[in-house]
């Protein structure tokens, strides 16, 4: 399980390789990892993301500017390029699962369901790992 990239499609919507790491008790909050390829002429936008291993998720944003630490900021919306590619990390614009209500164990797989402005609902398959999937 863990060789394989999961792929979703949604319309012109396609989600590659989205991941989450282990965390050994429930109650942590965990970054949704993943690549968002858009096919379409247009932008799209991520709504809504939610998974039935958390309480809740909130789309964030990492501010890097100013003094001190970088700072995870909410977003209404991900924007979702057009024709290309947008990656989803935890470094920058990406989904916090909040309030973990069980341990996530390497290996495991979930599927979470997200909401595009365009491309409409789709399911996500979720894994549990490490690192990122190599692509």
């Amino acid at each position: 399980m863990l060789g394989a990239t999961s792929v979703c499609h949604a319309g012109d919507v396609e989600i590659v390789g989205a991941w989450i790491a282990p965390a050994e008790k429930p109650g942590l909050d965990v970054p949704l990892q993943m690549a968002v390829l858009n096919r379409a002429a247009e932008a799209d936008a991520l709504l809504r993301l939610r998974c039935p291993f958390a309480n809740f998720s909130e789309k964030v944003t990492v501010d890097r500017g100013g003094e001190g630490p970088p700072a995870r900021r909410a977003i209404p919306t991900i924007a979702i390029k057009a024709a290309g590619e947008t990656v989803l990390t935890a470094e920058g614009a990406h989904v916090m699962l909040l309030q973990t209500r069980q341990p996530l164990a390497e290996g495991e797989r979930f599927v979470c369901a997200a909401s595009f402005r365009k491309a409409g609902p789709v399911d996500v398959a979720v894994d549990v790992r490490r690192g990122p999937p190599a692509r």
